[in-house]
């Protein structure tokens, strides 16, 4: 960083020249412009429309850089410091007052003042304490609560200069200050302007009008981008390094929460676009929780059904492993089943033979799941007799055509509760008597209604219905489940003794379990994604619109740098503001997708609610506003501060 040796003057401009691109020509709007000004000084710049003082005033106040030349503030060279020192020297050095006042539209009186002091890293009583003082020292104590529309042009204007007084700063760079004043208002401002002065303070303005320039010590008249006269052009004035050259910049930002408020007094004033931004967060975070609940609830539903098959059986199933059974497969036995039923760790055994027949009671038929099972059925599956009994060894060993009937079974039949016990029913023209009415068990887990079902003996359906002496499968309930792997093994170690070859597959609950697990895994995810993708959709939306609230707020970006913001507090202003966004439609969608699940399962739909899916979305959801929210924000940052302050 340059320095220099003092005494030296406030602000040095040496051979300063300013140009600009306009397509393939060249325009300069100063040219070769040597200026010093010292502290405590009172100057006039005057000049016509086009003589390059907006251009002059832009360099003076760090708003722009010079093509070429040397410009020094309190003896740094602006061009060794970064657009962040710069922004903090701008902050500390420079009040600005602006023709058109450039308040903030959405902020009172009171915070439009305190903009300067939040970018000065001040706590926010002290803020608002000065800047209450600064209004009733210029006459405004009872419009702190007001908005500029609510402001005549005399009194935004007390408020600007209140907002360039707020840091304390050693230089008043006024632009035209008295330009879109009545008389009265632009002589109380100028009456200020002498006050500041003579308060010890250094005045710039920048003005056409002769009048106005009347009121200073120094009038510097400019045209054609150069200097034409400087009006008795002062002595050097002995200044000590302490106040001017070596001056620290102190590099404080606003903090955290006026940031917030900042950003939710912005999206306030624009509800219904902010309501359009959350909108699609809102729909994005509840589908990522409902549909997540939908595909939780039906693999709850599956697993339980399953489970409650019994989790310490095991199923043993005709034809070799890996291999879909086509047919009628004849290799499972009664014999089979009593050699199982001899094994260690076996307690009960189920000898199976199923098939669907037509059944018939009066003029009703229905055609309905035949399950000739072993004695043990019931105690295998801890599936009850609710009515009657279930068939006995007597029984079986005589082939009784004797039946026990589903709850479904029974409603077709005797739709007015009428006791079917002891009535016939015949089931492929073969009578049958009803000794038993089974519990209600609900669907399977594939969906078949299990209560649609009649039981007979083992031996009657393989004799008497089905003509076959092999079973469907065998089912065996074991006592120790934490050696099921063990019992599995030596099932499979004897029907391949018995059978001399590997023509049949035992499956345990554990692995039913797993298989469905999976496949309503793969479920969730799918159900998971399609929500993903909505929430996707919803960011997108973030960032158009906050990129078309940028291209909206681009003066007020100009504004906040002028007043000191540096390019990372623009950053995270607008990145916060889509943060809170998202944030909010984050909270919300939470909501949303918890009605919406419970509203689903109004429907019998099965639903369950997880923390795991609302901290997901919820995450990406504001993830969603600072990943989405940052190319504007960023945009943002990176804005000319003299370009952004000149836009309509």
């Amino acid at each position: 960083m340059t320095e220099r040796t003092s005494p030296i003057p406030l602000i040095s401009l040496e051979s300063i020249s300013r140009s600009f691109k306009n397509g393939d020509s060249e325009i300069k709007a100063l040219n070769d412009v040597s200026l010093d000004i010292y502290e405590g000084e009172f100057v006039a710049i005057m000049g016509q429309s086009g003589s390059g003082k907006s251009t002059l005033m832009n360099l003076i106040g760090c708003l722009d850089r010079p093509t070429s030349g040397t410009y020094y503030v309190r003896g740094y060279d602006v061009a060794d410091l970064d657009q962040d020192t710069l922004a903090s020297l701008r902050r500390d050095t420079f009040g600005f007052i602006f023709q058109r006042y450039n308040l903030l539209a959405t902020s009172t009186a009171v915070e439009n003042i305190e903009v300067p002091a939040t970018y000065a890293g001040l706590d926010a009583q002290h803020r608002r304490e000065r800047a209450q003082i600064l209004l009733s020292s210029l006459g405004l104590d009872d419009r702190g609560d007001h908005r500029p529309n609510q402001l005549s042009g005399g009194q935004q204007q007390r408020v600007a200069i209140a907002r360039a007084l707020m840091n304390d700063p050693p230089i008043i760079l006024a632009d035209e200050p008295t330009g879109a004043l009545d008389s009265r208002s632009g002589k109380d401002v100028m009456d200020l302007l002498k006050q500041l002065h003579q308060d010890g303070r250094t005045v710039i303005i920048i003005t056409h009008d002769e009048h106005i320039a009347a009121h200073a010590d120094r009038q510097i008249r400019i045209q054609d981008g150069r200097i034409l006269s400087d009006s008795a052009a002062p002595l050097p004035i002995e200044i000590s390094p302490l106040s001017t050259e070596t001056a620290p910049i102190k590099m404080s930002s606003g903090d955290w929460k006026e940031t917030i408020v900042t950003a939710l007094r912005s999206l306030k004033v624009n509800k219904f676009r902010t309501s359009l931004t959350l909108i699609g967060i809102v729909i994005g975070v509840a589908a990522v929780i409902t549909m997540m609940a939908v595909g939780n609830g039906s693999k709850q539903q599956v697993l339980d059904q399953i489970s409650s098959m019994g989790t310490n059986l095991l199923s043993i199933r005709p034809g070799a492993p890996g291999m879909r059974p086509s047919g009628d497969i004849g290799t499972l036995t009664m014999e089979d089943a009593d050699a199982i039923a001899a094994l260690d760790n076996v307690e009960v055994v189920v000898p199976e033979r199923t098939g669907t027949k037509t059944i018939r009671y009066g003029n009703t038929d229905l055609q309905t799941s035949i399950q000739a099972e072993g004695l043990y059925f019931p105690q295998a599956r801890d599936w009850n007799v609710v009515e009657g009994n279930f068939f006995s060894l007597p029984d079986q060993n005589s082939y009784a055509p004797v039946a026990v009937i589903g709850k479904t079974v029974k409603d077709t039949f005797f739709p007015l509760g009428q006791d079917p016990i002891g009535k016939m029913v015949l089931i492929g023209n073969i009578p049958f008597e009803i000794i038993g009415v089974m519990d209600e068990k609900g669907a399977a887990p594939w969906g078949q209604d299990q209560d649609n079902a009649v039981f007979i003996p083992v031996t009657t359906g393989m004799v008497r219905l089905f003509g076959s002496n092999y079973l469907s499968g065998i089912t065996v309930r074991i006592t120790d489940t934490e050696i099921v792997d063990e019992t599995e093994k030596a099932i499979t170690d004897l029907l391949i003794q018995r059978h001399k070859t590997e023509d049949f597959s035992v499956r345990n609950t554990a692995s039913f379990l797993q298989m469905a697990s999976d496949t309503q895994n793969t479920l969730t995810i799918l159900l998971g994604a399609v929500a993903a993708i909505s929430l996707l959709v919803g960011g997108i939306g973030v960032m158009n619109i906050m990129l078309v609230n940028v291209a909206e707020r681009t003066r007020e970006i100009g504004i906040r740098m002028a007043t000191g913001a540096r390019a990372q507090d623009i950053l995270l202003q607008f990145n916060t503001e889509s943060a809170v966004v998202c944030t909010l439609g984050g909270i919300i969608g939470i909501a949303v997708g918890l009605l919406t699940g419970f509203g689903i399962s109004l429907f019998d739909v099965p639903i369950q609610f997880t923390v795991g899916p609302a901290l997901l979305a919820f995450t990406c959801s504001v993830l969603t506003g600072l990943v989405f929210g940052y190319l504007p924000a960023r945009k943002a940052a990176h804005l000319d501060p003299v370009v952004a302050l000149s836009s309509e």
